[in-house]
C-alpha cells in the first residue's frame, strides 16, 4: 500500500498531546530538556516528506509506516544522542515518549529493518555508492604535516585552477543527483523556513565554509578477490574489493591523527545569527579544503540559483590566486586568511617582507602606509613609513 497521512502535522500533534495527556499525566516527569525537544518538533513540520517519497512506495502489499514517522523518530534520535539505529528500535519499544514524539503508538513502533529500507528510499541510486567496490590498492595518500595543528597537502592530480574552470563550465542538476530527495527535503522543511522567517538573507549573503571530518570505522575495509595468495605471490597490486568505496584515508588536523571516513563540507551564512547551514556535501576524508569548497560551492550555485552570495569567509587552506581571480569576475569580496606555506615570509628584493597581515614590513621592522592602487594590474601600492608624501 501508498502511506497515508490525511491529516498531515495537525494529526501529528492531535496524536501527541492525545498519548501525553495518558502516559506523562504529570508534565513535571517530563524533564525540561526533553520539553525543549517536544517544543522544537512540535512545530516542524514534515508533511512534505510524505509527499515526496509518496511514489517511491508499492500499491501492493501491507500499510506502510508513515515516512513522516520515520523521518522525525530518526532526528529524535539525533536529539537524544543514540547514535545507533539498534539502540533507538529498542528504545522506541521501551520508552513511550520516543514512540510519541515520532508519531508512533507505544507497542507498534518499527524495527531496525524498517528504519534502513526508509533510508533507502532518501538515496536515488542503484548503488549503493558512488565508487565501484573494485578499485586498486595503490593509492596516493596524505601525508602526514610537519608541523602540529597543520592541515595535509593536496593529493589531487590537478591544480585548483585546472578544478575551478572545469566545475564553472559545468551543469549541475539536482535532479541528476543520487543525494535529490535529501537535498529536496533539507531546503523544503528547514533551510526554506529559515529564508522564510527572515533568519537567512538570500538577497545578501556572506558564506563561510570549512570541512569537517566524518568517521565511518576504524579502518580501511578492504579484501582481496585474486588467488595470488594462494600462488604465493605477496605484494601484489591486484584490484581489492571495498566495502566503503567513497571513503578513504585523511588527516584530522584538529586532532593530529588518521582517520577513515568522509570531509564534511559545510557552507554556513556567517551573516545570520546562529551560522545556519545552507549547503552540506560528503567527499572523500583526503580532500583537501580548498578543493572541497569548489566542489559544494557549484553544486550550491545551480541548486540555490537565486542565492546571492557577496562574501566569501574562509580559513588559509583555500588560500590561492584562482579563488581572488574568480572573486574578482564575480563581484564577490574574499575574506581569506592568509597561508603563510604560500609566501608570507619570504623575502623581496632583501629590503622588506609581508606580515601575516598581508603588509609589507621594511628592515627596521615597521608596517609600510598604503600608496594608492592599480587595478589595472590588481596591485596595492605601499611606502616607506618614514619616507614623506
Amino acid at each position: 500500500m501508498l502511506p497515508v497521512n490525511s491529516g498531515g502535522h495537525a494529526a501529528y500533534q492531535n496524536f501527541v498531546i492525545k498519548n501525553l495527556r495518558k502516559y506523562y499525566p504529570d508534565p513535571s516527569s517530563i524533564p525540561t530538556s526533553t520539553w525543549d525537544i517536544i517544543e522544537r518538533f512540535w512545530t516542524l513540520d514534515l508533511t512534505y516528506t510524505d509527499e515526496l517519497l509518496r511514489n517511491k512506495y508499492s500499491v501492493f502489499g501491507p500499510k506502510p509506516r508513515t515516512p513522516s514517522c520515520m523521518h522525525r523518530s530518526y532526528l529524535l534520535s539525533i536529539d537524544f544522542k543514540v547514535d545507533s539505529i539498534t539502540d533507538w528500535a529498542a528504545k522506541l519499544k521501551l520508552n513511550p515518549l520516543y514512540a510519541i514524539l515520532s508519531g508512533f503508538a507505544f507497542g507498534n513502533t518499527p524495527g531496525v529493518g524498517t528504519f534502513y529500507d526508509f533510508f533507502n528510499r532518501l538515496w536515488d541510486f542503484n548503488s549503493d555508492n558512488l565508487s565501484p567496490n573494485m578499485h586498486p590498492a595503490k593509492k596516493k595518500k596524505v601525508k602526514k604535516p610537519n608541523q602540529k595543528g597543520s592541515k595535509a597537502e593536496p593529493i589531487e592530480k590537478i591544480s585548483v585552477e585546472q578544478l575551478l574552470k572545469q566545475l564553472e563550465s559545468q551543469a549541475f542538476s539536482i535532479d541528476d543527483q543520487p543525494y535529490c530527495s535529501l537535498f529536496k527535503i533539507y531546503n523544503k522543511e528547514f533551510l526554506s523556513q529559515s529564508v522564510e522567517r527572515g533568519l537567512i538573507d538570500t538577497s545578501n549573503l556572506s558564506i563561510a565554509g570549512d570541512g569537517t571530518p566524518l568517521v565511518t570505522s576504524a579502518r580501511e575495509r578492504r579484501h582481496r578477490v585474486c588467488n595470488c595468495a594462494d600462488n604465493s605471490i605477496t605484494g601484489c597490486e591486484c584490484d581489492r574489493y571495498f566495502s566503503q568505496p567513497d571513503c578513504d584515508i585523511g588527516w584530522d588536523s584538529s586532532r593530529d591523527c588518521f582517520y577513515h571516513g568522509y570531509d564534511l563540507y559545510m557552507m554556513v551564512a556567517a551573516n545570520s545569527e546562529s551560522d545556519l547551514p545552507i549547503f552540506p556535501l560528503l567527499n572523500p576524508a583526503s580532500k583537501h579544503d580548498s578543493y572541497g569548497f569548489l566542489e559544494a560551492w557549484f553544486r550550491m550555485k545551480s541548486f540555490l540559483p537565486h542565492y546571492h552570495v557577496s562574501k566569501w569567509l574562509l580559513d588559509s587552506a583555500h588560500d590561492a590566486m584562482a579563488y581572488y581571480t574568480y572573486c574578482r569576475r564575480n563581484h564577490i569580496k574574499p575574506f581569506i586568511d592568509l597561508n603563510e606555506k604560500r609566501g608570507i615570509k619570504e623575502t623581496y628584493k632583501d629590503d622588506f617582507t609581508i606580515g601575516k597581515d598581508g603588509i609589507p614590513v621594511c628592515k627596521a621592522g615597521r608596517k609600510m602606509n598604503h600608496d594608492g592602487s592599480e587595478p589595472s594590474k590588481a596591485r596595492l601600492k605601499f611606502r616607506c613609513p618614514l619616507c614623506k608624501p
